[in-house]
């Protein structure tokens, strides 16, 4: 059973928790597994997500240009979404495609030049987009706000 806006599994509280909470089950699972097998963990559970996301949206295959990604993302995990990340931008650089956000969860509570990879949030939009796209695709976080970037930049390159 999944949770709508109408039916929550918490019916006390909601469906949301706080990103302190979040943040602290992530800095565990990097306690107990290492950064970089953190990463994997928690890329992967993004992916998972962003392509059970797009499942409920009813957009898996639905292969929109990738300029309007942004705003259906945005819209489902921006602001009136999960609060997970704003999702600000979505476009074609060559042959990748770049999808921009803000604000994300992992950032949250981080000093400048915290050296902190959106994992979580990464592979949530990677997900997605081969969800929406049909195709598979390598991920990687370019650019943060944590280190002097104007956003967190994700760039997908074609397998």
């Amino acid at each position: 059973m999944t949770a709508t806006a109408t039916q929550s599994l918490r019916p006390h509280l909601g469906d949301f928790n706080s990103v302190v909470c979040f943040k602290a089950v992530i800095v565990g699972v990097e306690d107990t597994l290492g950064p970089d097998g953190a990463a994997v963990v928690f890329t992967r559970a993004g992916k998972v997500r962003g392509r059970a996301l797009v499942g409920e949206l009813g957009l898996s295959g639905s292969n929109v240009p990738v300029e309007q990604i942004a705003g259906l993302l945005d819209a489902a995990i921006g602001r009136n979404g999960t609060c997970l990340a704003a999702v600000t931008r979505s476009y074609r650089d060559g042959e990748t495609i770049v999808i921009e956000t803000q604000d994300t969860v992992c950032s949250a509570g981080e000093p400048l030049g915290s050296d902190r990879k959106c994992t979580f949030t990464l592979g949530a939009v990677w997900g997605a987009l081969e969800a929406i796209t049909g195709e598979l695709y390598l991920g990687e976080h370019t650019e943060s706000v944590l280190r002097g970037g104007t956003s967190d930049k994700f760039v997908f390159s074609p397998l």
